[in-house]
């Protein structure tokens, strides 16, 4: 059970509190239009006490964390009131108690962002507010005519251009629904159902162990929307496994750091960022999630590649046959994750239900198979303990992911209130000589950047916020520019100096976490070539549309990835490595030249 130290009393109000979250959440899918002025500030007002309070590590934030909460419930609640009179305002405030009641839900805002995931993503939400009171101070195109304090902060906060924006409505109306169904199915046995499928498909084979990883973490991770919390959970599991058969410390914290990065960009779920890109791009989730899959299947093919690599040159052993789950055992907890995966996906695609309609269905059926264990028994305490456990991990989960996307709508509210996003598009044009490829890569270093200090669907809104407008004005699809960055928002997870994903992994095997990255850096080449790939070769996010151009596109890709990873990992001379390596970049990259 989920308590707290103080007790039962307290435990059951926090029980109390999550499931009055996830009940919101379910019943905003069933109970029609509710007006955006109300479900986004409830939905905020649910979340800051996970945040503020439950979340709290030391006394000192416990104690500051109560009177903040109640603050921001209380602004939240006021603003959905009142939110029929507030919407003739038109985002001007008009008293002192509005302007008192805006500067406390942007200030909670950014409290909560950082308490959830630390300083950088505050600071820059905070840096945009300052720009937008006073950026008409600075000379030169840099500076903005300036929009009335009350006109501004009230945008921001008693209209929809800030935070109740339609990135707030993402987390909402899909975000937290896709939280929870992911948080139904790792309360049962669909966890374990990962892991036996992976282990039955891949267990036996060379390096099987390594493949079982990749196998489980690319399941897992499509659902769990951070690499983090991927190599946590399954790195439990597959990292000693691993060791326990002699893998280097390095090769098998770097398999499951790149295996669970890879989770992300693995739909049909892909985390959070897929959602979010429905509402940046209008592209409906079914079209998303066919341009997605063969990009996803490239990255986890240079990954096996890899593994292949490393089994010639440390000759690595798969599973044991004694510690491979029995067939019936694969079959019964495969159904875990099958029969919810299989309602969600028919809900979409048969029945043509909207995505979170679907995912609402899907977790009923999740629910309902709590109920029954691996031996399709039924434990009165171990239904309690799953129910728990499955409403408090996405109470706390929705939580998190709101408190960074109400943070990071400031910013992109900012940007659209002052018309600095279109300016930084301009930059980027200027500085690129109005050339696509540099401008590509300008994009991706800043995506690196970025993601290196907040988590990736951040990192993606912001950067294609300001450097979107400029790939499409040099001619990308929308799709198109919004997969690149998205990817390379993802980059930071195993790339040195902050690479998440990384320092978890070797955390866990007690390994230096550079030999590691570097490890990884080779077995994830595909983090760094695909993106750029999908630019040169962009039939292949075509696949509803032109299948057979898409899969010829995937095969050029797939030749040259392959060249590369296995002339990063295979060759042992440094000719080899280098003409193994220009190959497979000539052929990824050749339609763009021809």
């Amino acid at each position: 059970m989920h308590m707290l130290p103080e007790g039962r009393l307290n435990a059951a109000f926090w029980l109390l509190l999550a499931t009055g979250l996830v009940g919101y959440h379910l019943a905003l899918i069933f109970s029609g239009l509710v007006p955006n002025l109300v479900s986004r500030p409830l939905h905020m007002a649910f979340i800051l006490p996970f945040v503020l309070v439950f979340g709290a590590t030391t006394r000192r934030r416990l104690i500051s964390g109560i009177p903040l909460a109640i603050l921001g419930v209380s602004a939240a609640l006021w603003v959905a009131a009142n939110s029929d009179r507030l919407g003739d305002q038109y985002g001007f405030l008009e008293s002192d108690f509005q302007l008192f009641v805006a500067i406390t839900l942007l200030g909670i805002t950014l409290e909560a962002a950082r308490r959830a995931i630390g300083w950088p993503l505050p600071v820059v939400a905070g840096l945009a507010l300052l720009y937008g009171l006073y950026g008409q101070y600075i000379p030169g195109q840099f500076g903005h005519s300036g929009t009335p304090t009350a006109s501004f902060l009230g945008t921001l906060t008693i209209a929809e251009g800030g935070i109740w924006g339609a990135l707030t409505g993402v987390s909402v109306g899909v975000v937290a629904i896709f939280v929870i169904f992911g948080a139904v199915l790792n309360a049962g046995e669909a966890g374990q159902g990962f892991m036996n499928v992976a282990a039955a498909a891949a267990g036996r084979l060379k390096g099987g162990a390594a493949k079982v990883s990749v196998i489980s973490s690319a399941l897992f991770g499509s659902i769990s929307g951070s690499a983090s919390a991927n190599v946590a959970s399954t790195g439990a599991v597959t990292l000693p496994a691993m060791t326990k058969l002699g893998y280097p410390k390095r090769l098998a914290a770097a398999v499951e750091a790149v295996a669970s990065s890879g989770g992300q960009i693995m739909p049909p779920l892909m985390g959070a960022g897929a959602f979010v890109m429905v509402e940046l791009t209008g592209v409906p989730y079914t079209s998303i999630m066919a341009a997605a899959v063969l990009p996803a299947f490239l990255y986890f093919l240079a990954v096996w590649v890899g593994i292949n690599a490393y089994a010639g040159r440390f000759d690595l052993k798969g599973v044991d046959p004694a510690d491979r789950p029995a067939r019936r055992d694969v079959f019964v907890t495969s159904l875990f994750f099958l029969v919810p995966f299989s309602a969600l996906l028919w809900a979409m695609f048969v029945a043509k239900y909207t995505p979170e309609y679907a995912a609402a269905l899907a977790i009923i059926t999740g629910a309902l198979l709590l109920f029954i264990n691996v031996d399709l028994k039924s434990r009165r305490e171990q239904i309690v303990d799953r129910f728990v456990s499955a409403i408090m991990n996405a109470a706390k989960q929705v939580s998190m992911i709101a408190a960074i996307i109400l943070c990071a709508s400031i910013i992109i509210g900012v940007l659209s209130i002052t018309g600095l996003g279109v300016k930084i598009t301009s930059l980027i044009l200027e500085g690129s000589g109005g050339l696509l490829w540099p401008s590509l890569l300008l994009t991706a270093l800043a995506c690196l950047l970025l993601g290196m200090e907040v988590p990736t669907t951040a990192a993606y809104v912001i950067c294609v916020s300001v450097a979107g407008p400029a790939l499409i004005q040099l001619g990308l699809e929308p799709l198109q520019a919004h997969l690149f960055v998205f990817w390379f928002a993802l980059l930071s997870t195993i790339t040195p100096p902050v690479c998440g994903a990384v320092f978890i992994a070797a955390g866990m095997v007690e390994e230096n976490w550079l030999k590691v990255a570097l490890t990884a850096m080779a077995l994830g080449v595909g983090l760094y070539i695909i993106p750029l790939g999908m630019i040169a070769n962009p039939d292949i996010l075509r696949l509803a549309q032109d299948p057979v151009g898409a899969l010829f596109a995937m095969l050029r890709i797939a030749a040259g990835l392959m060249l590369v990873s296995h002339g990063l990992i295979g060759a042992r001379k440094v000719l080899s490595t280098v003409l193994l390596v220009g190959a497979g970049l000539g052929i990824v990259f050749s339609a763009a030249i021809i």
